[in-house]
């Protein structure tokens, strides 16, 4: 895994919505983040906080840092978009969520989605041609955006990390560290 110091100094967004996150889909990548020395920064349409979720059972809330109009993506180094069905599915109605993700693809800076997040990479047009996983549930919604569709429980493509559910937390984690490390530069796809 990456040492703290490669991360240290830097700011990841982690954009949800007002409620529907998968907690653990938040708070493992959120602890990951921070353990590499990097600051998590929680934004979310309005200020307050967010009501995350055990699969359909409400848990903890999280208060909000910055609400999504508040966010230019160049003050940050990278963006995790976690899963949930309803937190993305959300999202991906909301004009300045969608923009703020296809403004970090478009700055080449890493993004990190896991779940159904990648609905919202859908929304923002970003993935023709791009080799993505997910939820085996969006495997047709993201070909019919242009990506390839694989079931693997990581895929990296240049600078974008997809995985497919909770139990590929650990794979996803340790890839997405990796990846905000190396920063804006591009590998060629490859499976974690």
């Amino acid at each position: 895994m990456t040492s703290t110091a490669e991360l240290a100094g830097r700011t990841i967004v982690f954009l949800t919505a007002a409620e529907g996150t998968e907690q653990v889909e938040l708070t493992e990548p959120w602890a990951a983040v921070t353990a590499a020395g990097a600051t998590p920064v929680l934004v979310s349409e309005h200020h307050g906080s967010v009501q995350a979720f055990h699969h359909l059972d409400r848990a903890d809330t999280f208060t909000v840092d910055k609400v999504i109009g508040e966010v230019q993506p160049e003050d940050y180094d990278a963006l995790v978009l976690p899963g949930g069905v309803a937190n993305p599915d959300f999202l991906r109605t909301v004009p300045n969520a969608v923009r703020l993700v296809g403004e970090f693809m478009a700055l080449g800076k890493p993004v990190a989605a896991i779940c159904h997040a990648p609905w919202l990479l859908i929304e923002a047009d970003v993935l023709d041609g791009r080799r993505v996983t997910s939820y085996p549930s969006l495997a047709t919604d993201l070909r019919n955006a242009g990506a390839v569709w694989v079931d693997e429980e990581v895929v990296i493509d240049h600078g974008l990390i997809t995985s497919r559910r909770p139990e590929d937390l650990p794979a996803f984690c340790s890839a997405l560290v990796t990846q905000f490390a190396e920063g804006p530069q591009r590998e060629q796809a490859t499976s974690a």
